[in-house]
Formats: structure tokens, sequence, C-alpha cells
């Protein structure tokens, strides 16, 4: 999907760039916008997410205005218009920026999307910090021998730790690695809302 605008550089933070996700090259102008494009192809492995996808048209102020919007994810059937905004950013300036907003959902709500703004505090948490380290986990390649055993403990296991899972098997490099791995590929699963330690419980699908 062609960008509806050129990217600028940012006031806050002057980070352009890209990302590739489900959709190819995902552009994004700032820090915050990077890191929910981090985020969402990581929560979404197949999501569509298009930057800048259209311009908005709508009266304000006595005058015809103009808005577009960071992104459109889209996974499956369901669609999300979202905005990217620092919070301090939205307090500052909500008046100006509400009536875009509402246009936006005037928007999204006649070609079957919801319209959304994501936050700092929705986006930097702890999930996003796993999301960093584990995405790239992901085009790697496996050693299909050591997955097999990881996954048999996982569920032989009553609480398969990932210190209990490190313990039985014969090579501790290769399986800290595929078990990294397969948690980066939700073949194990793990509690990614706090920092992951020895002690963290992997359950497997």
């Amino acid at each position: 999907m062609p960008q509806a605008r050129r990217i600028p550089l940012s006031r806050r933070s002057h980070i352009i760039g890209f990302q590739w996700t489900a959709a190819g090259a995902t552009a994004h102008e700032s820090a915050l916008e990077r890191d929910f494009v981090t985020l969402t192809t990581f929560v979404k492995a197949d999501a569509l997410i298009h930057s800048q996808p259209v311009t908005i048209f709508f009266e304000g102020q006595g005058c015809r205005r103009r808005y577009t919007p960071d992104y459109l994810v889209r996974v499956a059937d369901d669609a999300e218009l979202v905005e990217v905004k620092y919070e301090s950013d939205l307090k500052t300036n909500w008046e100006r920026l509400s009536p875009a907003f509402d246009a936006a959902k005037v928007w999204s709500q006649a070609h079957g999307a919801r319209f959304r703004i994501a936050t700092d505090s929705d986006i930097r948490r702890p999930l996003l910090d796993h999301a960093k380290r584990l995405l790239p986990l992901r085009s790697l390649p496996l050693d299909a021998k050591t997955v097999m055993l990881v996954l048999t403990h996982a569920y032989a296991v009553e609480r398969p730790t990932f210190r209990k899972l490190l313990q039985m098997l014969p090579d501790r490099g290769l399986a800290l690695a595929t078990i990294w791995q397969l948690i980066a590929r939700r073949e194990l699963h793990a509690d990614l809302s706090v920092p992951i330690t020895l002690d963290s419980v992997l359950y497997p699908p």
C-alpha cells in the first residue's frame, strides 16, 4: 500500500527508518513508532502493517483540514487504524488533535476498522523488551534433535522451568539457544509480562 505522505523528520527524536514486516518494508519516523512496529510484529507475526496509509479530510475550526494516521494494521479480516503518540503530547495538544481523531473514528467505521491511539505507556512495557530480544531469533535455524528433546521434557515435567529443561539436556549451550528460539517462535510459552529467569515456567503449546 503506498504511503499517503512522505515521512518527515520527527520533531521529537529524528529517528526514521524501516522495519521488515509481513507487509514488506514498514516505515517509522520516531523511536516510539519504531517500537510500535516491533511490538506489533512480535505479537501478531502475520500482521500487515502499512505506514501512513490514508489522508482523511474533515471540517474543523471553520476550515477544511486533513489528517494522516500513522498505521493501518490488518490481521485476517480485522483492521485497526492506529495513531502513535506520546502521552505528554496528547495532554498538551488534545484540543487541537481531537477533531482529527474523531474524523479517524468515522473513517474507520465506514471502512470496517477500529481507530486506536497507542501511547508510550501502551507500547513501552516489558513485552517490548522481550520483542526486541526474541524477534531476531525467529529466523534462525533450529536443531531438530534438540527441539524434540526440549519439547519432550517440557511435556513430561510438571512445572518445566528454564532451569529444569537446561539440566535435562546434554549440551547446555545448544539447549540454551534452542529454548530461547522456541520461546521466540511461541513453541514454548512464558509469561512475557515479566523478565524471563531460570525459574520462569515454560509451557509447551
